[in-house]
């Protein structure tokens, strides 16, 4: 076993790529990139330890992933990061990755563990073929290195050169500032970083994703409030009374959070807005299903169509189901027709039938977000 951790940063926001998932969430066949590029490093080396940085509205998700993995928070900056996995790890070498290198071959791997002791840092580069110039003057293209990742450190000498608040890019170039010494090492242009989107053409490591669909169903149920405004489906209802709930109590888009939610695996609606956090009370509803719809997206789904039933004695729905359909769609980010929404009694029996509340069922349809189509 190398005395070797190996830290994978995938807590980006991905603002330069273009496409609606972000990077380390689209799926190669139905793996999320991050934990691609962490199973294809794990063969190269017998690591002491594996991290995976995650986003911190991500991270709970990642741990689906898999029980072999340590997942460690990240910050809003990569040096945060690296400083938030550099606290639980213990071997005397790291290995940092950025997500976005997910084609990374062995023999990069193996150049650097094979130079390991010839300095802090050791690092892989790539040299330049282009003429080079640099604020209108041509220089020595000889003295330009493309640095890569994975770079292998000394464990304290990095986390001495990260005590700092200048920011770097990489881990050479702190422990460079520092006073450390960097030695470079062949890289591989197979080892591309995907920054804007268009790197997908040239990774031909990467398969398409998986065309399956997912279902997801969810189901609220409310008591009535009297005097409390009634919204539902993000549409206010003249009644008499409204919800009784921590937020403003719209049962309906409660019931598609969870239908959402249960599709991709996420959870439920408690998970990510517990009513013990005084944040939530009184919430507007939309904005919280908005929430969950960039969650959706961001973690490499696309939403397919709702179907929503709706059951209860009172109010009466149909004059409100055109609306409710209209709003819930915008929201969805859905055309109207791919939104359904039906509306039933209880036949006076139970709760709802005695006029004490409303609850309302649901179900979702997701897809992987398929990058191949949209380049």
């Amino acid at each position: 076993m190398q005395d070797c951790t190996l830290v994978v940063l995938g807590a980006g926001s991905s603002s330069r790529f273009e496409h609606k998932a972000k990077k380390q969430w689209l799926r190669i066949e139905d793996i999320p990139l991050w934990l691609l590029t962490t199973n294809r490093l794990k063969k190269y080396a017998d690591f002491k330890k594996i991290i995976v940085v995650g986003h911190k509205d991500e991270i709970n998700y990642m741990k689906n992933y898999s029980n072999q993995l340590e997942f460690v928070e990240g910050g809003d900056s990569r040096q945060e990061s690296m400083s938030n996995a550099l606290n639980v790890v213990d071997s005397k070498f790291v290995m940092v990755t950025d997500v976005a290198r997910c084609c990374v071959p062995q023999d990069v791997i193996n150049e650097l563990f094979e130079n390991k002791d010839n300095a802090d840092c050791i690092v892989p580069v790539l040299s330049v073929s282009d003429t080079v110039v640099y604020q209108d003057e041509t220089i020595n293209r000889d003295d330009v290195k493309l640095i890569q990742t994975p770079q292998l450190s000394n464990t304290d000498v990095l986390k001495e050169a990260l005590k700092t608040s200048t920011e770097f890019t990489d881990d050479s170039s702190a422990i460079k500032i520092s006073g450390g010494t960097v030695f470079y090492t062949k890289g591989s242009i197979k080892s591309s970083k995907l920054t804007f989107g268009d790197e997908l053409n040239n990774l031909d490591c990467l398969d398409k994703p998986s065309n399956d669909c997912f279902n997801g169903t969810g189901y609220d149920i409310h008591p009535f409030e009297d005097g409390k405004q009634m919204v539902l489906g993000g549409v206010k209802i003249d009644s008499p009374f409204g919800f009784k709930a921590h937020s403003d109590g719209d049962v309906l888009i409660h019931s598609v959070i969870d239908a959402i939610l249960g599709s991709i695996g996420a959870g439920d609606i408690g998970e990510f807005f517990p009513d013990t956090d005084q944040k939530y009370k009184n919430a507007d509803s939309t904005k919280m299903l908005e929430s969950i719809v960039k969650f959706t997206t961001n973690v490499g789904y696309e939403l397919i169509n709702v179907d929503i039933t709706i059951i209860a004695q009172v109010p009466k729905i149909n004059p409100y189901k055109d609306q409710i359909k209209t709003v819930m769609a915008n929201l969805l980010g859905l055309p109207k027709y791919k939104v359904n929404i039906k509306a039933t009694t209880a036949e006076k029996l139970g709760f709802i039938g005695r006029c004490e509340g409303v609850a309302v069922q649901s179900s979702a349809t997701t897809k992987f977000y398929n990058w191949k189509e949209n380049k």
